[in-house]
């Protein structure tokens, strides 16, 4: 019976391997300043989502309750959309850096759980109380449960920032 070389032909062992091994993890780790100018738009981009979420959330709250929730949620809804797409391209790329350490590490996977978990929080939030907000859009007191999910987001992307800078350490 004859050896087969299975290496000869095949596709990477899994797409952390393709990824590492890509032109664009390669750039990460080896130009000296494309990490550092990506890790900065990362940066920049989650500033701003961030200010969006909060400010969103801290009108849910019961500042400014001069400002329509609905005017300011389509206000805040164009800036989200642009640092997202800011944020996940230069997530991506800081990821194919190290791709098998990013995916071992548990901060990292802590922090991508928060952001799903922030997610559906946002999209129970828009199928559920907001769905009443034409009662509490301006001058009204925001629903009791409005008001929890609004605390359960701040402290949500808190964490995930929390997380963001702890990767830098482990």
């Amino acid at each position: 019976m004859q050896a087969v070389d299975s290496s000869v032909g095949t596709a990477p062992d899994s797409w952390l391997d393709w990824l590492n091994d890509s032109a664009l993890g390669a750039a990460m780790r080896g130009d000296l300043w494309l990490y550092p100018m990506v890790e900065v738009v990362h940066i920049l981009g989650f500033s701003v989502l961030f200010g969006a979420v909060l400010m969103f959330d801290l009108r849910v709250l019961g500042l400014s309750k001069n400002i329509e929730v609905t005017a300011l949620a389509r206000h805040l809804l164009t800036w989200s959309i642009a640092a997202l797409l800011l944020v996940v391209p230069a997530g991506v790329m800081m990821f194919s850096a190290h791709p098998h350490d990013f995916a071992s590490n548990g901060v990292f996977i802590l922090k991508l759980c928060l952001i799903a978990t922030a997610g559906v929080n946002a999209v129970l939030f828009h199928v559920g109380v907001y769905r009443s907000v034409d009662r509490w859009n301006t001058a009204v007191a925001t629903p009791g449960i409005a008001k929890i999910q609004a605390l359960f987001s701040i402290a949500l992307w808190v964490a995930v920032i929390f997380c963001g800078r702890l990767l830098a350490y482990t």
